[in-house]
Parts: C-alpha cells; sequence; structure tokens
C-alpha cells in the first residue's frame, strides 16, 4: 500500500514523497478475538520475523498485525536504504523529527486498524524504532490528530513500546496542555515501556527520558520496566511481563 504526502520544495514547486510500504503477516486469534494489536518492527526489520515470536505468545483472544515497514534511505546510517517506519538523524531529543514520515506511518497502522470489529480492543506496540512509532501514534491519539492537522480516528486502549523512544518529545506538553480533551484522553490511555540497561543501539536513557516526557505531558497511566544488564532485545521476563499487563489492561479472558 502506497501512501503520498505533499511537502513545499524550492520556491513554489512540490515535491511528493511517496511510501511503499511491505508486506503485512496477520496472526489469528486461536480463542475469542477480545483485542488486535499492530505490532511494529525496528529499523531494518520486518513483520515477519515478529510474528513467528507472537504467535508462540500465551494470548489466544489477541490477533496480531505485523505490518513492514518502507524501504526508505536513512541518514543515520549514511542514507542507506534499510525498511524503516521514518527517516533519523540522530537519536537526540533536540534532532530533527521527520514528521511527514511518522504521519504517512501512523496513518497506515491506522488504516489497518480500522476495520476491525467495534467490540475489539485495539492497541499498537513495537520494538526500537517501532516503539517510537507505537509512541508517536499514542500521542496522535491523544491530540486527536496527526502533525499535519488530519484527524486520528482511531480509539486505541492501550501502548506497548520496547527498547525506543519518543518522537516529537520538546513540543508534546505544550500541545496537550492547551486542549482538555487531549489531556483526558492522555491521561486514561495504559502506556507500557520497557528497556535493557545496557542498550548500546538506543541507549537506556532515551528510554527514561521518553517515560518522563510522557508522564510530564499527561501520559499518566504509564509503566517503565527496566531491564538490568539486556541490550537491544528482549528477553522471555519482559515478553511475560507484557502478556501480564495486556491480560491486565484489556481484560483478556484465558
Amino acid at each position: 500500500m502506497s501512501y503520498s504526502h505533499n511537502t513545499m520544495g524550492s520556491g513554489s514547486r512540490t515535491a511528493r514523497r511517496t511510501f511503499d510500504f511491505g508486506r503485512t503477516h496477520v496472526v489469528r486469534p486461536k480463542g475469542k478475538h477480545q483485542a488486535t494489536i499492530v505490532w511494529l518492527h525496528g529499523l531494518g526489520d520486518n513483520g515477519s520475523s515478529w510474528s513467528q515470536l507472537l504467535e508462540s505468545l500465551p494470548l489466544p483472544n489477541i490477533k496480531w498485525i505485523c505490518p513492514t515497514a518502507p524501504t526508505r534511505p536513512v541518514a543515520l546510517l549514511g542514507g542507506f536504504p534499510y525498511t524503516a517506519w521514518f527517516d533519523v538523524s540522530e537519536l537526540s531529543e533536540n534532532g530533527p523529527d521527520d514528521w511527514e514520515g511518522l504521519d504517512a506511518s501512523a496513518a497506515h497502522i491506522a488504516n489497518l486498524l480500522s476495520t476491525e470489529p467495534c467490540d475489539v480492543k485495539v492497541v499498537i506496540g513495537g520494538f526500537s524504532m517501532g516503539a517510537a512509532m507505537a509512541l508517536y501514534s499514542a500521542t496522535a491519539c491523544a491530540l486527536g490528530r496527526y502533525g499535519n492537522g488530519n484527524p486520528y480516528n482511531i480509539n486505541l486502549r492501550a501502548i506497548v513500546g520496547l527498547s525506543g523512544w519518543l518522537p516529537g518529545s520538546r513540543c508534546l506538553r505544550n500541545k496537550i496542555e492547551v486542549s482538555h480533551e487531549a489531556a483526558r484522553r492522555a491521561a486514561s490511555l495504559p502506556i507500557m515501556l520497557g528497556h535493557g540497561t545496557c542498550d548500546d543501539v538506543v541507549p537506556y536513557k532515551h528510554g527514561e527520558i521518553s517515560a518522563h516526557s510522557l508522564n510530564v505531558a499527561g501520559f499518566r497511566n504509564l509503566t517503565f520496566k527496566d531491564y538490568e544488564g539486556i541490550g537491544h532485545y528482549t528477553i522471555p521476563k519482559e515478553m511475560n511481563e507484557v502478556c501480564n499487563w495486556l491480560t491486565a489492561r484489556l481484560g483478556l479472558e484465558g
């Protein structure tokens, strides 16, 4: 599926960026379908690798949707092409954010959830850059709009972000505080963050800073778990805690 976004170039000309998303992998629920989770992979990965792990989790009432990001040049990696939800030049709270790429991916993810039955709870989760994308979707949900101003219409029930970071953290608090409705939505959205203390790809401090920024902006239903001595990967203990957290927050049976 492709998404086209217009951006102003030099002078009055308009440049068009088209994002071609890769294959989406779906893991059907083994029991009663109570929730659907879009799970987002990290930089350079694909939906297939995560779908195999997610299928093995003891969550029979969840349908997992594992999309694959577009292949695009990534500034952080010398401009070489990788599967990436958005472009990133540096992992820094002061670095530039690729709002166009973030909005295009958030819209693609929302579209995947838009056809789910109304009695099914919808969630976004992810690892590394996928976690960053999930957190950006959380902010769009609270604000009720994407960064470009278009309405965000998905009622997310929970967010999971593992070993990631929060894009757009600098201006989030100001955006949330000016709207009572945004503040209400932010306060009611459960978020679970997990991060290894020895992560050398997305350093642990980014997880801490992201949790703090979300909390200060009004996302108060937030759980942050650190994993001592763990690098940029998940471990069974972390995934077990994700399962328990989802079961409790979503009221899953079994």
